[in-house]
């Protein structure tokens, strides 16, 4: 195994050389590239456009691009003498003449000028597309989204094409929630993502980068992709930044502030927000119970719940960036959220008979509370060496998260025809505490023409303690109830090693990657004296293949292996008490999954139009299935049938799809995007359980199902400044071994107005504008048939203005380079 790790980067290193020693220049083509920047302030002007003309005729221009969002251009033409022009709105154009071409050149970096006369004399309304689509991803550009404004980074994420984000925030990426969320590269450091998601404010948010199959750089975790999200980061020189404020109804009233100044030795930046908000949510289930050996209805049970949560958020970071030289930054930035919130739950429970009579009401009241505390430091250095693309980056983070959530909740059950109600009272106190530390080094070395070499380490490492206590009021005294009382200690310790090579041949490119992670896991149940140790390494290889049919079209296949580790509430066996008759348990049992990944995809754009399309293929071995199944648990000293949901590994999960993503701008003034996915999910596997008489019970999962879902996005610019945008989102019926979802249709709206002289924007935003945001679900099994509607958060409106000093509103910002984002490719871009 050890020669192994030390053949294969040597393996690949040799096929590098073979291929450049292969490659037959062609003498009458030549390159000529360079990257095009703001002369001011060194910036790169993204979609620049280059053309050249040649000399004897410049009338009309022989070849020509527009530079990538990094400003770079490379443009193949034949060996000869031209005017080469470079343009970009706004700023002077610049052109050089009689340029004599005889070989491959690089031009260096390009500065162009503001034009001061044309922004005073016309109204600049060009801007970023919402989502920019690239052959490996798709990037999501969230500053001019008016959907999101006042909303969270859940609402962003629900608006990037192939994502999705259910009722309870839970995200998947092309119907699979196995999906790997980091921000600015890493991992987050709260303890539940979905939460996390749902405080951090939109408008802290630059873009997101959707990577289906990621390269072996990344981690290995999440079979069903990456996702990734990028904070703002102000990058222009002097002082500049952003304010806004919002309000709403239901009530979401907050504040969000970047600002950062900047000279040519550091760069200082911050981030600072505060949010209060209203969820108005309600739930309810309706369950037919059945004999399971004659099928006959023995009684029922429906169960409505309304609940107010309310969140106070504060979320903010300072950070700066020093340049030690032209060849050295080095980064640091603190990070501090906090939150408190209330969900007072209330719950009615009508029990009745088989023949539908009323039996009892029960009223179960919930008062929660909530603090959550994160606080992160990471540090980045970047060293960059004489050659263009040749670098080291280090990279550190630690972060501390406390999750302290409590509860005490009031049951009273008055029987039909009795006086007297049955009284219970109970509390409950969930105390998480994590603490995560990474660290990464990554090396890219860059050689020959269009190779790329890169490796580097990677270690996560995390440790979680859960102390979860249920108290029952009995006697006038607390009583413990060993039932659910647990504690809980989660350790997970994973170090990585990668390797990857790219080379560029033609038309042709190419890069392969392997990744190798050891897995160190310890789970401890303290209150049952269940120790369990996993440990296991793998490794995960990763090929990228791409032809060039023409400037405007490509097409690629690529393949990864991933793995989905449990976490800790998926192994904890002791329930949560949100509800006492749907109760989820972990399963100390379950095992990672493994997944291989296909994606063969095909890239065409056309000067109003772009369109991408792929089609995919995922297998998952010991994949996970959440069982449902019934069990009698006391509950104020009644026995009581509850349906309790588990996770287990059943077998096999293949899952086969079809997608396009669609770009149209038809006219200057209206924008268009549109993404679809269509995908078939089967599975194989069954799984045995003991029910509540000590029965085996066997649950086949063998299934197949057929889903899809669409969205919609239009954005029309009118005149005098102000524009409208319209998304719209269907997610289809889908099918499991237990029963079925129904399909859910939303539609959110948005309108914006420029003031001030572009300097400020109004935009007013509904948010489910047609109140349909609903999840229903059907249950079937031998011993209940269960019907239920959740709706996380009813329609919400909401009213945003935004102010800009020293920053025009299309104004370009460059990111700090960090682990993953696009500002460094990720390590999937080559070429020379």
């Amino acid at each position: 195994m050890k020669n192994l790790k030390f053949a294969i980067p040597l393996l690949l290193l040799f096929a590098s050389v073979l291929s450049y020693a292969q490659e037959r220049p062609q003498s009458k083509k030549v390159i000529i590239s360079g990257k095009i920047t703001e002369k001011a302030s060194g910036l790169a002007l993204g979609y620049a456009t280059v053309s050249l003309h040649n000399s004897a005729s410049p009338e009309v221009p022989v070849a020509g691009g527009l530079a990538d969002e990094n400003g770079d251009f490379k443009i193949e033409v034949n060996a000869g003498t031209y005017d080469i022009k470079f343009e970009f709105i706004s700023f002077k154009p610049l052109e050089l003449k009689s340029q004599n071409i005889q070989d491959s050149k690089n031009l260096g970096s390009i500065g162009l000028d503001l034009d001061a006369e044309m922004l005073d004399a016309v109204e600049i309304r060009a801007e970023r597309s919402t989502v920019e689509i690239k052959l490996d991803k798709k990037v999501y550009n969230v500053g001019n989204d008016m959907i999101v404004k006042g909303g969270s980074v859940s609402d962003v994420l629900d608006n990037v094409p192939s994502v999705s984000v259910d009722v309870e925030g839970n995200v998947s990426l092309r119907g699979n929630e196995n999906v790997r969320i980091l921000i600015d590269g890493r991992p987050s450091g709260g303890v539940n993502i979905a939460d996390v998601l749902k405080l951090l404010p939109a408008d802290a948010v630059d873009k997101v980068e959707v990577i289906t199959n990621p390269s072996a750089r990344y981690d290995a975790e999440g079979g069903g992709g990456i996702l990734n999200i990028i904070l703002k980061k102000g990058k222009n020189q002097g002082i500049n930044g952003t304010v806004t404020v919002t309000t709403g109804d239901p009530a979401n009233h907050g504040f969000t502030g970047t600002l950062n100044y900047k000279t040519e030795n550091f760069n200082l930046f911050t981030t600072q927000g505060y949010s209060y908000r209203k969820g108005p949510g309600n739930f309810l289930n309706n369950t037919e119970y059945l004999d399971e050996v004659t099928g006959e209805t023995t009684s029922f049970l429906d169960e409505t719940r309304n609940n107010e949560r309310l969140n106070k958020s504060y979320n903010g970071n300072f950070g700066f960036d020093w340049y030690l030289d032209k060849s050295i930054t080095w980064t640091n930035t603190f990070g501090y959220r906090r939150s408190t919130g209330e969900n007072p739950d209330n719950v009615f429970q009508y029990r009745y008979d088989a023949d539908r009579n009323l039996q009892s009401v029960t009223n179960r009241f919930n008062t929660q509370n909530r603090k959550d505390i994160n606080i992160d430091f990471s540090s980045n250095f970047i060293k960059k060496f004489e050659k263009e693309g040749h670098q080291l980056t280090v990279d550190f983070l630690v972060s501390k998260s406390t999750d302290d959530d409590d509860s005490g909740i009031s049951n009273i059950e008055t029987p039909v025809g009795s006086i007297a109600p049955i009284v219970g009272n109970q509390r409950t106190n969930n105390i998480q505490d994590q603490n995560r530390t990474m660290v990464q080094a990554d090396y890219v070395l860059p050689f020959g023409k269009g190779s790329q070499f890169e490796a580097g380490y990677r270690g996560n490492f995390t440790e979680l303690l859960t102390d979860y206590a249920v108290e029952n009021l009995q006697g006038g005294q607390w009583l413990n109830d060993p039932l659910y009382t647990n504690t809980l200690e989660y350790k997970e310790n994973v170090n990585a090693l990668y390797t990857s090579f790219g080379s560029k041949i033609n038309k042709f490119s190419y890069l392969v990657g392997l990744r190798w992670e050891d897995t160190n896991i310890e789970i401890n149940q303290f209150t049952t004296s269940d120790f369990n140790t996993k440990k296991y390494n793998n490794f995960f290889p990763s090929a990228f293949v791409a032809y060039e049919f023409s400037e405007s079209s490509s097409a690629s296949l690529s393949y990864s292996k991933r793995i989905s580790r449990p976490r800790s509430r998926s192994i904890n066996p002791f329930s949560s008490l949100s509800s006492n008759i749907n109760l989820f348990t972990g399963n100390p049992d379950l095992d990672a999954s493994l997944t291989d990944s296909f994606d063969l995809g095909f890239l065409k754009k056309w000067s109003q139009f772009t369109f991408n399309t792929s089609m995919y293929f995922n297998r998952t071995n010991d994949a996970v299935q959440y069982v449902r199944n019934t069990e009698t648990l006391p509950f104020n000293g009644v026995d009581t049938e509850v349906l309790v949901t588990r996770p287990v590994n059943i077998g096999v999960e293949d899952r086969f799809g079809f997608e396009f993503t669609l770009s149209y701008n038809p006219y200057k003034w209206w924008r268009l995007n549109s993404n679809f996915n269509l995908f078939r999910n089967q599975t194989k596997g069954s799984y045995t359980y003991l029910d509540f008489e000590g029965t085996p019970t066997l649950i086949d999962f063998s299934n197949t199902a057929y889903s899809w879902f669409t969205r919609i996005n239009s954005r029309v610019n009118f005149p005098l400044g102000i524009d409208w945008q319209t998304n719209a989102t269907y997610n289809a019926p889908q099918t499991n071994a237990q029963g079925r979802s129904k399909g859910i249709a939303s539609v959110n709206m948005a309108f914006s107005k420029d003031v001030l002289k572009d300097k400020g924007t109004i935009a007013l935003n509904v948010n489910d504008l047609f109140n349909s945001r609903k999840r229903i679900t059907e249950t079937n099994l031998l011993s209940q048939n269960a019907y239920s509607e959740m709706q996380w958060r009813e329609r919400q409106i909401t009213l945003s203005f935004t102010y800009r000093f020293n920053k025009t509103k299309n104004e370009r910002e460059k990111t700090t380079k960090r682990l993953g984002s696009d500002s460094d490719n990720g390590g999937e871009e080559y070429g020379g």
